[in-house]
């Protein structure tokens, strides 16, 4: 059977398709899958860009062709996340990544995560409290609260540290340094970090405010006992299993930021769309409540612990449907290949649209619906729901996100209910991850038992 050729909406000559995809690449993703299907090309100047909007080409892509499909990592000429993450987990591949993976795999094994969620209540009612003192009525961007407490409490959880005093900081270098990297993919014309351009000094001074924080995480190292040890202990006991040597500073710090990045940015938006669509969902809030508020506080703790919270974590998969935290994923194509019958060009990268697939009408009925009762279902839906990934790259940290997530979000909905102040539908916006343009900027309302 002969191989057919991808369909590829029509560029410019030296350009490609980058005027179409610069303003906002969100929704020309979206449009490209509507009007080509599910596996769709596009260039930007010259490099060939594959769109893949199906779960059984991401299944031949991702896990019968591992190795075909691999990482970015160029420590020549690095870009996207790996202009911030380096060689993190994230981004490294090879015998690197297998290496890191392993170190770090206990951390995150259910059984080892009960231990943490004493602390994740504890960042939990900081917030709580400081809501409280804001006063009942007050006006607040979920967006950048759910930021705040995420943040407090990967670096808690894993680094055994703090960073609420330099938040203001951290959350605006953070926004410029993502907002860089996903600009770098884009970008049809590679200039030099060296240019002092105004973009790339912004870029710069940013990496300057996380790299400052994320050394300072490092050089404070946690004073934990031999049974409490958290990650950043780990790392720095750690020992490359064939030259016996520890982790260098620069490899050190990769790791530490890719945790301290990812582990709470795809938390904090899935925590934010939640609020967000409960909202606009006050039936479904209902139900939620009658479930959370069946608990004590303890036995809401258990509950979390024993995963038992069904409807809870229902919610949290159709937010994680319709709202993805992470909107895309991004291979390089080793070599000449296909897939679904489509011939694949080598070098060419390959972007997998989780949006397009968790909203596929052939999965899913309904699809732009929130109905968390879809997770009750015994369909089989292999491959279209990959919130975390897929295959041996899947996120290291989904289960600490969803236990994490689990109780914040019950112990937020127990004391609060929030008036949207903006009635207009909330935009995508997606910078890596996917976010709510602007935030949700909402009103609190305590609420009286």
């Amino acid at each position: 059977m002969s191989q057919q050729t991808v369909p590829q909406p029509k560029g410019d000559f030296l350009l490609g398709n980058f005027r179409q995809l610069a303003p906002d690449p969100f929704p020309a993703l979206c449009r490209w899958h509507a009007d080509y299907g599910d596996l769709t090309g596009f260039k930007i100047g010259r490099q060939q860009f594959y769109l893949v909007s199906h779960p059984h080409l991401l299944e031949d892509a991702l896990i019968k062709q591992a190795d075909v499909f691999i990482k970015l990592y160029s420590s020549g000429k690095p870009k996207g996340l790996e202009l911030v993450l380096g060689q993190g987990l994230v981004t490294s591949k090879g015998e690197l990544w297998q290496n890191q993976r392993q170190l770090m795999q206990p951390v995150f094994q259910r059984k080892n995560l009960g231990a943490l969620l004493p602390q994740i209540v504890r960042s939990g009612e900081e917030l709580l409290e400081r809501w409280r003192l804001l006063g009942d009525g007050a006006e607040v961007n979920l967006a950048g609260e759910m930021m705040r407490v995420t943040l407090e409490v990967i670096t808690q959880t894993m680094f055994g540290a703090s960073v609420l005093d330099k938040v203001e900081r951290i959350a605006p270098a953070l926004n410029t340094a993502l907002r860089f990297a996903t600009r770098s993919l884009m970008s049809p014309v590679a200039i030099p970090l060296s240019w002092p351009t105004r973009s790339n000094r912004e870029f710069k001074r940013a990496m300057a405010i996380l790299d400052e924080t994320i050394y300072g995480i490092i050089g404070r190292r946690s004073e934990l006992t031999a049974d409490n040890q958290n990650l950043l202990d780990m790392l720095l006991q750690a020992h490359d299993p064939h030259t016996g040597k520890a982790m260098n500073a620069r490899q050190l710090r990769d790791e530490v930021i890719t945790i301290f990045s990812a582990g709470h940015e795809t938390t904090s938006n899935l925590l934010t769309w939640t609020l967000y669509l409960l909202a606009k969902h006050p039936a479904i809030l209902g139900k939620l409540r009658q479930e959370i508020d069946a608990f004590t506080d303890d036995g809401l703790l258990e509950a979390v612990a024993a995963n038992t919270l069904t409807y809870t974590k229902a919610v949290l998969n159709e937010s994680m449907r319709l709202r993805p935290p992470v909107g895309v994923m991004l291979r390089k194509i080793s070599r000449d290949t296909e897939i679904g019958g489509y011939a694949l060009k080598a070098n060419s990268l390959a972007v997998f649209s989780i949006y397009n697939i968790h909203h596929h009408q052939d999965f899913w009925s309904d699809p732009e619906q929130f109905i968390p009762e879809r997770f009750f279902s015994t369909d089989s839906r292999r491959y279209a729901f990959v919130p975390f990934g897929a295959g041996e790259r899947i996120c290291i940290g989904n289960n600490f996100a969803l236990l994490e997530s689990q109780l914040l979000l019950a112990m937020i909905l127990r004391h609060y209910d929030f008036e949207l102040l903006n009635p207009a539908e909330a935009q995508i916006e997606m910078i890596v991850s996917i976010r709510p343009k602007g935030g949700v900027p909402a009103r609190l309302r305590r609420r009286r038992w």
